[in-house]
């Protein structure tokens, strides 16, 4: 069901309002408040049904065009000028809409499933590469990422948006990557990327495992080579 906005249930968004907001694309404040921002019609409309969302910000522009497309039930919308969205906004050309969402908490405890297929990230640094490597687990069912302490935010503004809606399906869950894959054991097969390793679509892989993918210019680290069990080679198309 889709409802229509209606005036009442609006009201013009506060100048402390906006700074909050503002603040939220710096990742030492999306982490201590656990919120991080939506932007852009298309990223807002499909991924706010999957989380909780504190606070939604449009353009009246934007609501007359869109409104109606909102889930049924959402009322709480905070009308913005587009000056103030480009004050909020990370993109350099705002379109009208962000919202604000509660970041996902995900049980501790991490055990590999029984023919489980992760994907394992060493120091990927690029927004845009994080977004684009969940955009495509979640098209091949991968829903599970391990990520190093200094791979790139997941809620980074461009990661969002590169993934395209992923983020609300692919759980990235930053660790100590060494230790965690000495965790899962012998018998789980850790599969890393290199240039010299095996052509992967030449080769006999396990029903389930780990993909190692290293950092954009050097590759994967040494600590993490060491846990590799296997070499393989993603060749160019």
């Amino acid at each position: 069901q889709k409802i229509e906005c209606r005036s009442e249930a609006m009201e013009s968004i506060s100048t402390s309002t906006r700074k909050f907001i503002a603040s939220l694309q710096q990742p030492k404040h999306r982490k201590r408040e656990g919120l991080f921002v939506l932007e852009g019609t298309r990223a807002v409309l499909d991924t706010i049904p999957f989380f909780e969302v504190t606070h939604f910000v449009a353009t009246a522009q934007w609501l007359e065009a869109h409104g109606a497309e909102l889930p049924h039930g959402f009322a709480a919308v905070t009308v913005a000028k587009a000056d103030d969205m480009g004050r909020m906004s990370s993109q350099s050309t705002p379109q009208g809409v962000l919202a604000v969402c509660r970041m996902k908490e995900y049980a501790e405890d991490f055990e590999l499933r029984d023919g489980e297929l992760l994907l394992a990230l060493d120091r990927v640094q690029d927004p845009g590469n994080l977004g684009t490597i969940m955009r495509v687990a979640d098209w091949f069912g991968v829903t599970r990422i391990l990520a190093s302490e200094d791979t790139v935010d997941v809620y980074n503004p461009k990661v969002i948006q590169a993934s395209m809606g992923a983020v609300a399906r692919v759980e990235v869950r930053y660790c100590d990557l060494v230790e965690s894959l000495r965790g899962l054991g012998t018998m789980v097969p850790v599969y890393g990327t290199f240039l010299d390793g095996e052509d992967i679509y030449g080769t006999q892989l396990s029903r389930g495992g780990i993909i190692v993918m290293g950092n954009e210019g050097n590759g994967i680290s040494l600590a993490v080579e060491a846990v590799v069990s296997r070499r393989i080679r993603i060749p160019t198309y």
